[in-house]
Order: structure tokens, then C-alpha cells, then sequence
């Protein structure tokens, strides 16, 4: 009896959130059926100009004052020799029609921090849909990627939008930081270029799932449970009800299939990779990385983005949705629900990579 007040009070306390954080998603909801939903906007950030910025506020107080007044005079005078001609450029380009000449090819920088649900691919499709839009030949993407995958489906699609560029010609250099294992290295084997800091962690190629099992503790309870399903393999492994030998062998036959087609994913985006030495689960460092052929180069994305900004013009490509305060609670109610969800009934459900 002990057990049973104990097990009711806590399944009290869970009531009790989940009423109140139902009660913030349906007030949120309202409100915002009431003025409307915000859209996002793109915002655009000139990482080479910021970087001119940080080199001229060292040479203040590096160089003579008269010779960095000399070299700026010098400048002036280049860029308006080179404003003369790029206007010539352009006037020629509008009589001809082809506006495209009228821009040198630009580095456009991506960033994608992913979640267990990879919730973050709505954003990176709308960056990926923008740069499309104005890509002239010679454009290329660096894509900064930090995630220990998640849910097999979402990395799946997250990869599909980065094929985009791919598709169109686009070259991508994808720089890994700090992770990209599991679901996030099969994002990162899309890239023409895979960069990784000697210490980030690469690989894990391997797909996961687990849940408790509860029907122990009900039977010593007297507490009966019970499912009904339709269609022999509707349900395979359960949480509260016994699970039987077929359901176990079903399970991990499909857990087999899904990391087979992982490997076969990754086959095709770099061939020149040994599976049978990789592709049993395991991460390493980016040097060992390095070493597999998991990643091309060792670096970073502050190195790769500083270099270029030396010799071409380097844009930050960022979705951003402005959020009220009411949709700022309501996310945050949304985020614990799933992360409580994902927990207890995701992982039982769906394979994770």
C-alpha cells in the first residue's frame, strides 16, 4: 500500500505539471491567434567587414599614425580606380542583361546547432532557400555544425537540405568545432570538405534505442496493463507490458536495417572510407579522425573564416524568428515536455543516430 500512495503521488505531482504547462501552450496559443503570427526574418552579417574593423583598431596602436595615413591615402585612391571600372562593369552588365556579373562570388556561413529532434532544420532551410536564390558560380558555403545527432528522420532531412547545394553546384566546406557524431556526421559527409578541430568528436556511426521496462513492478502490484494493436509488429517493444523474443528479434532486425542504411548513406558521400573499421559506433578525435578519413583537415572555422576574409567578401546567413515573451514561455514549456517525452517514450519508439 506504501508503494501505491507513493506511486499516485507522484504521478499527482506529473498531472500537475503537465496541466499547467497545457494551460501556458493553449493561453500562448491564443494569444497568438489574436495578433497573428510572426514570421521570421533573414538577417545578414558582413564577417569581412567586421574583420577589417578588428585588424584597423590593432594598427592604431601598432603602427606610426603618419604611415598608416600614407597607406590609407593609397587605399583611397586604388578603390577609386576600381570604382571607376566596376561602374563600367555594371553599366555594361545591365545593356546586356546579366546581372549576375555584376558581383564577385561570395563565402556565405551557415550556422546548425543541432537538437535531439534536429528542430533546427526549419531555420537551415530557409537560409539554404536564400542563398539558392541569389547563387552565382563560384559561390560557396561553409556550414559550422555542432550536434551529437538525434532522431533518425530529422538528421535524415537536415542532410537532404544541405544535398541541396550539392545539387546545385554549390561547394560546401562544413567545419566542426566541438561535434559532429552520429546523425551530425551524416550531415557532415554531404560536404565537398570536412574540417575538424583536433580535438572535436567525429564519427559514432551507429544507431541506438532503449527504454525501461515496467511489467515486473505492475505484476508485484496486482496492476494489470494492457494494449491492443493492429497489425502484428504495431508496436514491438512496450514499456509496461511483457515483451516477448519475436518483438526483441523484430526490434533489432530494424534497428540493423536503419544502421544499414546509414552506412549506405555515407557510402555514397565517401567512398574512399573503410565501413567495417568506422561504422561500429565508436567516435573519435579529429586527428584520429583525420587519420580514418573522417574529415579532410585539421583546423578550425575561426581559421577558415579569417583566411577568407582576406581575399573575398564573407557573409553570415542567419533565419531568426522574433519571439514574444508569451511565445518565449510557451517554448520553454514546449522544450521540457519533450525533453520528458523523449526520455520516457521517444527513445522506446524511435531509433536514435
Amino acid at each position: 500500500m506504501e508503494f501505491l500512495f507513493e506511486y499516485g503521488l507522484f504521478f499527482a505531482k506529473i498531472a500537475t505539471v503537465v496541466i499547467a504547462i497545457v494551460g501556458i501552450l493553449v493561453l500562448a496559443k491564443a494569444l497568438n491567434g489574436r495578433h497573428g503570427s510572426q514570421k521570421g526574418e533573414l538577417e545578414v552579417i558582413d564577417l569581412t567587414e567586421q574583420y577589417k574593423e578588428t585588424v584597423e583598431q590593432l594598427e592604431l596602436h601598432l603602427f606610426d599614425k603618419a604611415l598608416l595615413k600614407a597607406r590609407d591615402k593609397a587605399d583611397k585612391k586604388s578603390d577609386k580606380e576600381q570604382d571607376k571600372a566596376r561602374q563600367n562593369e555594371i553599366k555594361q552588365a545591365v545593356k546586356n542583361g546579366n546581372l549576375t556579373t555584376t558581383r564577385d562570388p561570395r563565402l556565405f556561413v551557415i550556422d546548425f546547432h543541432g537538437s535531439i529532434d534536429a528542430r533546427e532544420v526549419s531555420s537551415l532551410r530557409q537560409e539554404i532557400s536564400a542563398i539558392l536564390a541569389i547563387a552565382i558560380e563560384g559561390d560557396e558555403v561553409l556550414l559550422r555544425l555542432e550536434t551529437g545527432g538525434g532522431m533518425v528522420h530529422a538528421y535524415g532531412l537536415a542532410s537532404s537540405q544541405l544535398d541541396r547545394l550539392k545539387a546545385a553546384g554549390i561547394t560546401l566546406t562544413i567545419a566542426v568545432d566541438k561535434v559532429a557524431a552520429s546523425g551530425g556526421y551524416m550531415m557532415a559527409c554531404v560536404a565537398d570538405k570536412i574540417v575538424s578541430a583536433p580535438f572535436a568528436i567525429v564519427g559514432s556511426i551507429g544507431v541506438i534505442a532503449q527504454l525501461p521496462n515496467f511489467s515486473k513492478v505492475l505484476k508485484k502490484n496486482d496492476i494489470e496493463f494492457e494494449q491492443i494493436t493492429a497489425g502484428e509488429f504495431k508496436r514491438t517493444l512496450t514499456m509496461f507490458g511483457e515483451n516477448s523474443d519475436k518483438a526483441r528479434e523484430k526490434f533489432k532486425e530494424e534497428i540493423e536495417e536503419t544502421h544499414g542504411l546509414f552506412k549506405q548513406f555515407i557510402a555514397v558521400h565517401r567512398p574512399e572510407l573503410d565501413l567495417n573499421k568506422v561504422a561500429t559506433g565508436e567516435h573519435w578525435f579529429g586527428q584520429q579522425a583525420l587519420e580514418l578519413g573522417l574529415v579532410d583537415q585539421i583546423s578550425t572555422s575561426d581559421d577558415l573564416i579569417t583566411e577568407a576574409c582576406k581575399a573575398r567578401e564573407v557573409l553570415q546567413v542567419k533565419y531568426v524568428r522574433r519571439k514574444k515573451l508569451i511565445e518565449k514561455l510557451s517554448g520553454a514549456s514546449s522544450e521540457a515536455a519533450d525533453t520528458l517525452l523523449m526520455k520516457w517514450v521517444a527513445r522506446g519508439q524511435r531509433p536514435f543516430m
